[in-house]
């Protein structure tokens, strides 16, 4: 029987993200979290997580479209006035790339944000990225290399089969092909970290309704797969600004849906 872990990203984006997380693990399949540490809500996240010794909370670093740790003032060639970063992720991916001044920050970034989770006292499960940022080889690098001082000993491999995703009545296209081979720089970067066999979520990204999971839950391949959900108990300001189309509370419900398993 494979393997399967149920996660959620943007812990402590805002309450609705947390209560959702908080009541998919007591109630649902949900057993893992990734929690934004600069977000407006991740005081929140971390004292219910707190409250949940059974939830496998890592950091979900955030370096496009999100908000920084160390602000503007440090960060000027990476961040916006406000301290957010830019929603544009192909002209932030190429300064990270090209400019040692955008590098610099970047690593200071990274650092202040596994300092920031450290500092919750939670124990770190594991390390990924908003939006799969770290699939970015620069980023990967940094964030392995630092994460490691904090004891990091797994990350996520966005590695998403389109052959999978065929079975499951799905066309992939050219992105979806060429994402899943990009997936093994990461892996190969990743040598000697845990990492989940394949991840899926990324195809259907804020649309994994109860239907869909059901469905690729009857194909899921041989080794762990990680299936990523972003639920919210219900839909706010925040997240109509940020993913006008996702479908949080299905996410959420799916979850929810799902069999519970037992727990000791």
């Amino acid at each position: 029987m494979p393997g399967v872990i149920f996660s959620a990203d943007d812990f402590g984006l805002t309450p609705g993200v947390n209560e959702a997380v908080a009541r998919a693990h007591t109630n649902g399949r949900l057993t893992q979290a990734s929690l934004m540490v600069a977000a407006p809500a991740a005081a929140d996240a971390v004292a219910r997580a707190r409250q949940l010794p059974g939830l496998n909370v890592g950091l979900h670093l955030v370096l496009v479209d999100g908000d920084s740790c160390l602000g503007h003032a440090r960060l000027p060639h990476i961040t916006m006035a406000d301290g957010k970063f830019p929603k544009n992720q192909v002209a932030l991916a190429l300064r990270y790339f090209f400019s040692p001044a955008a590098r610099r920050e970047l690593r200071a970034e990274i650092g202040a944000q596994f300092a920031a989770f450290a500092a919750t006292g939670l124990a770190l499960h594991h390390a990924d990225a908003h939006k799969h940022m770290h699939l970015h080889p620069t980023v990967a690098r940094m964030m392995i290399e630092t994460g490691q001082k904090f004891g990091l000993r797994r990350i996520r491999v966005p590695a998403e089969p389109p052959g999978i995703l065929r079975l499951c009545g799905e066309k992939p296209g050219f992105g979806d092909y060429a994402l899943h081979a990009w997936s093994f720089l990461l892996r190969w970067q990743a040598r000697g970290l845990q990492a989940p066999d394949q991840v899926f979520g990324l195809k259907w990204s804020g649309h994994m309704t109860l239907a869909r999971v059901q469905t690729l839950l009857e194909h899921l391949p041989a080794g762990e797969s990680e299936i990523y959900f972003h639920p919210a108990v219900e839909r706010d300001d925040v997240l109509t600004a940020l993913m006008p189309d996702y479908e949080h509370v299905a996410e959420f419900e799916a979850l929810l849906g799902l069999q519970a398993p037992a727990r000791p």
